[in-house]
């Protein structure tokens, strides 16, 4: 496609290659950004849709662990037109510079510099696969030029009280762009001159003049020590030479967002951030609105009829309160509150759910009962059992129980009457 004159060539990196640990067992059979989430999307739906939505149709995505699921799902939902250049793709490891595997973030993008040299881009964007968030990336990159920064990092503003869950970024006192430090979880983080209570978080977002980047990751690689990751390697190295500016991410002009979720971003790498972003969608004024058809979260769900509820006799309801319901559940005569239910989940009469995330194609029988649970996919709920009523139980069955309370059941687990 012809270069439109005045506009860089911008080319998009998404890091995909987490191991996602601490979301195990949802983790144990596919990468972290192939997670389903609220409904019927996958968590990298939402990093891609914002480079889209931004206006960026060259992007490579960098996977590694159990990509299986996360390439097929790429492949089939993420097709553009080629005759225009557009183009999404997955990128594994491919051992390009020596025998081993991606050693970290800032790794990933130096094993697979062939790629930014066979694109020459202006521009490199790169963003993680795994947060809840809409962001309009162009306007983050024309700061970035404006600027002549060597890397912009986007943050996000949180309580002062949580800075040791961030990498936190410290501003200069003469110039309120400039990154004086970069913390990593810190235990005595000061606040913002602005908003004394408010750190700024950083989100794992960054943008590059590609030759800047390329040189960058290159000097990484062979810095003895390094542990060869963008936050913590090479964002710190441009601090050090006043070369990093921040970009405030209350200042991104989303179309159609509300003052209740413009800001949103959250990191699900927990079973309880997870849980927690799931309910985030389901409150009458949701805290992250998915119904803003003016800058779309995109997916393909498959071909699944449209939801029922079936019974209405006294005591035998089939109804869903409070809740987000995909395309192919069926819910017969149970009762469904609070909760997000993927495609194909079916709940049977006197079955009661609340508080709980059940994923595709999960099968509740008669009378059983889950609360603060997430069901993993094709799970089959026996008649009568209860899941997240009684920890002791569910802890003898083999499920995982997070310290807040929430019961985890992995895919498909024969789960016992």
């Amino acid at each position: 496609m012809a270069k439109r004159s005045g506009y860089p060539n911008v080319l998009a990196i998404v890091l995909a290659g987490g191991e996602g640990k601490r979301l195990m067992p949802l983790t144990a059979d596919r990468a972290k950004p192939a997670v389903p989430f609220g409904g019927i999307y996958r968590l990298i739906d939402f990093a891609l849709s914002n480079v889209v939505n931004s206006g960026y149709r060259k992007i490579v995505v960098l996977t590694q662990y159990k990509s299986h699921s996360l390439d097929r799902h790429v492949s089939k939902t993420w097709r553009m037109s080629t005759m225009l250049g557009n183009y999404v793709t997955t990128v594994p490891a491919q051992q390009r510079i020596d025998k081993s595997w991606f050693q970290g973030s800032a790794d990933a993008i130096y094993q697979s510099l062939n790629l930014i040299h066979d694109e020459r881009p202006d521009i490199v964007v790169v963003a993680g696969a795994d947060h809840v968030y809409r962001m309009d990336f162009s306007h983050m990159v024309e700061r970035h030029i404006d600027s002549g920064a060597g890397v912009t990092v986007a943050a996000i503003r949180q309580p002062v009280a949580l800075a040791d869950q961030f990498g936190v970024i410290e501003l200069g006192t003469t110039n309120t762009h400039r990154i004086q430090a970069f913390l990593e979880k810190p235990k005595n983080a000061i606040g913002l001159a602005d908003s004394p209570q408010e750190i700024l978080a950083s989100m794992g977002i960054y943008v590059f003049n590609a030759d800047v980047l390329i040189d960058a990751v290159t000097r990484d690689a062979e810095r003895e020590g390094s542990m060869r990751d963008m936050g913590g390697d090479i964002v710190p190295d441009f601090v050090r030479r006043g070369e990093a500016f921040v970009y405030d991410v209350k200042d991104n002009p989303i179309p159609g967002s509300t003052d209740r979720d413009h800001g949103y971003w959250r990191d699900v790498g927990t079973i309880d951030s997870y849980y927690d972003a799931q309910m985030d969608l389901i409150s009458v004024h949701p805290v992250f609105n998915l119904y803003n058809y003016e800058w779309p979260i995109y997916t393909d769900h498959g071909n699944h009829p449209p939801a029922k509820f079936v019974h209405g006799s006294s005591g035998r309801v089939g109804e869903a309160l409070d809740s987000a319901v995909s395309p192919g559940v069926v819910i017969s005569g149970g009762h469904v509150s609070s909760s997000v239910l993927s495609p194909g989940v079916h709940v049977h009469s006197y079955a009661k759910i609340t508080d709980s995330v059940l994923l595709d194609f999960v099968e509740v029988g008669r009378n059983a009962t889950i609360h603060r649970a997430i069901i993993d996919k094709s799970v089959v709920v026996p008649p009568g059992v209860s899941i997240g009523v009684s920890r002791a139980d569910d802890l003898a069955r083999g499920f995982t129980v997070t310290d807040s309370g929430i019961t985890v059941v992995g895919k498909s687990h024969e789960v016992r009457p």
